[in-house]
């Protein structure tokens, strides 16, 4: 297994190669001593996710978090600083953000609505990190 952490300035590339691992960005919403995730249950595994997405070529990429967030969570946030970024199999990139308006809960995204998607569950919660 080889990954590279970068924990300064995000240095964001959209890399779309032939054969190149899709870049993905996430939104980091805590709240005193909790983190909002996204629990997926899927094939009998459970596992959890920051609320984001693959980046798009030329998408604007706090745009693109927003989007996500509205999507998935039901909120709207503003974008803060890049954390961290992780290079395996393409690029996380993960953003301190903040939820602005909105209810957590109501996003209605393709994965909540399109029954004929075959991608298991999706719940967003926070999770405590203490």
């Amino acid at each position: 297994m080889n990954f590279r952490v970068q924990n300064s300035r995000c240095k964001f590339i959209s890399d779309r190669r032939e054969g190149a691992m899709r870049n993905r960005s996430s939104v980091v919403l805590k709240e005193n001593i909790k983190v909002l995730l996204i629990q997926r249950i899927r094939d009998d595994l459970i596992y959890y996710v920051f609320p984001g997405g693959g980046i798009e070529m030329g998408e604007i990429l706090k745009l693109q978090l927003k989007r996500e967030a509205f999507e998935e969570l039901g909120v709207e946030i503003n974008v803060n600083e890049c954390m961290l970024e992780v290079a395996f199999n393409g690029t996380q990139y993960f953003f301190r953000s903040e939820i602005i308006a909105g209810i957590v809960g109501t996003g209605e995204g393709e994965e909540y609505i399109d029954e004929t998607r075959d991608r298991g569950m999706y719940l967003p919660m926070w999770v405590n990190i203490d």
